[in-house]
């Protein structure tokens, strides 16, 4: 679709003009005042229009808005500090990005150069970012994109995500098989990493959620084996699933980590990749992590700004308090509701799932929440991924309940 210029693919197909935006809310062009379950997508974690990350930038801009790549800015090398240190000690090298693709290429290029190994694992049916490599990470050859822009960067093995349903009794059992798959791959040793998410799919759409101990499993075996571990914390960072970082959820340390999104709340272009002084001082040499807009001051203002908030409000807390909330409430109205496959999630990272026994109803649904006054996104045609700003008032996230509650009855 294009739209006054603009082309929108089908996944972000053009909904209405934003015309305002604060907190929990979002105003469409027709005035109407929208409860918001999508948080711009794990992007507005602290609320739309933060008014203390706004007064950060205003600062910033009438200091410095840019320093080219050779040089540094101090508020770049206070920020670089602060998110180190709010990290395992052993991950304090930066490697400075505009964003979660970049981030990840940045990821990619630093474990190939790094391991002398090519191939790169990830899992099929995931988002990593736009570009050639990391669009290979999960997009299946069958796929229209991939038919029409492949081929992509040759290298990359996909394995099927260890799924489990809410209460699946066969947890332990999944994860067995999957560790198992996985030692197959990782045996050979020509894998230079693996990249994931910590335990949930947030950046396709699925929302899947994988067995207790899939993190510690992934780490036990890239050590084993010598293989590199890029954690993907571009939706899963900055509270959003009960923790800090969503590496805290199982107590491990990747090789590399990446964020984006969550990071400045939407203010401004950023992402990082981080990992050890180790292995970025092997690669600096010859991965080229080059960016002419990575961290400019602006960016790092509201990015130091929005850690400080995470830190201050202890705001992972809530979010795994409101979370539960949301996810019992969902699963008790709507258990038996013969649309609903599953509900599940992490944190404030939640999924209900619709059965795929119908054609798929998701525009209309989305477009029947909407005039009720919520709104959500496109996840896929069969997921809702209810992910609300992470300060949103339990008043406020109550009504949204009442209102999705209301739109999924309303079609079964």
């Amino acid at each position: 679709m294009i739209k006054n210029r603009i082309i929108y693919n089908s996944f972000s197909d053009y909904q209405f003009k934003l015309t305002k935006a604060q907190e929990s809310f979002i105003w469409d062009n027709g005035g109407n005042k929208l409860i918001d379950f999508t948080s711009g997508w794990n992007v507005t974690n602290l609320g739309w229009n933060n008014p203390e990350i706004a007064e950060a930038i205003n600062i910033q801009a009438k200091k410095n808005v840019y320093a080219p790549m050779w040089t540094a800015d101090p508020i770049q090398e206070e920020y670089a500090k602060q998110l180190t240190q709010s990290l395992p000690k052993a991950l304090n090298a930066v490697g400075r990005a505009t964003g979660g693709t970049e981030a990840n290429e940045e990821a990619i290029k630093t474990v190939r150069a790094y391991t002398g190994r090519k191939k790169i694992l990830g899992f099929k049916d995931t988002y990593h970012g736009q570009s050639f490599s990391t669009l290979a990470i999960g997009y299946s050859p069958d796929y229209a994109v991939s038919k029409a822009v492949g081929p992509f960067v040759p290298g990359f093995i996909q394995m099927n995500f260890p799924r489990i349903l809410f209460n699946d009794k066969n947890e332990l059992l999944v994860l067995k098989k999957f560790s198992e798959e996985l030692e197959k791959n990782l045996s050979k040793k020509n894998v230079a990493a693996i990249i994931c998410e910590a335990g949930i799919i947030t950046g396709w759409g699925s929302t899947f959620v994988a067995p207790k101990g899939f993190l510690k499993e992934v780490r036990k075996l890239t050590k084993k084996y010598g293989t590199l571990l890029i954690l993907d914390e571009v939706g899963t960072g900055f509270s959003r699933c009960g923790k800090l970082f969503g590496m805290e959820l199982e107590g491990i340390t990747p090789d590399i980590v990446t964020f984006a999104k969550g990071m400045v709340n939407g203010a401004v272009a950023i992402g990082v990749m981080i990992t050890t002084n180790q292995i970025a001082q092997a690669t600096l040499a010859k991965s080229n992590l080059t960016s002419t807009f990575g961290w400019t001051p602006v960016a790092c203002a509201a990015a130091l700004k929005t850690l400080e908030i995470h830190k201050r409000d202890n705001v992972w807390e809530k979010s795994k308090k409101d979370g539960e909330y949301l996810l019992k409430t969902l699963q008790l109205e709507l258990k038996n509701n013969p649309l609903i496959e599953d509900i599940n999630g992490i944190g404030m990272e939640i999924g209900v799932h619709l059965r795929k026994n119908e054609k798929s109803k998701m525009r209309e649904m989305i477009e029947k929440a909407g005039r009720l006054g919520l709104h959500l996104a496109y996840a896929d045609d069969y997921n809702f991924q209810i992910m609300p700003p992470l300060t949103i008032e339990r008043d406020v996230l109550n009504k949204g309940i009442e209102i999705f509650i209301k739109m999924i009855k309303f079609f079964s």
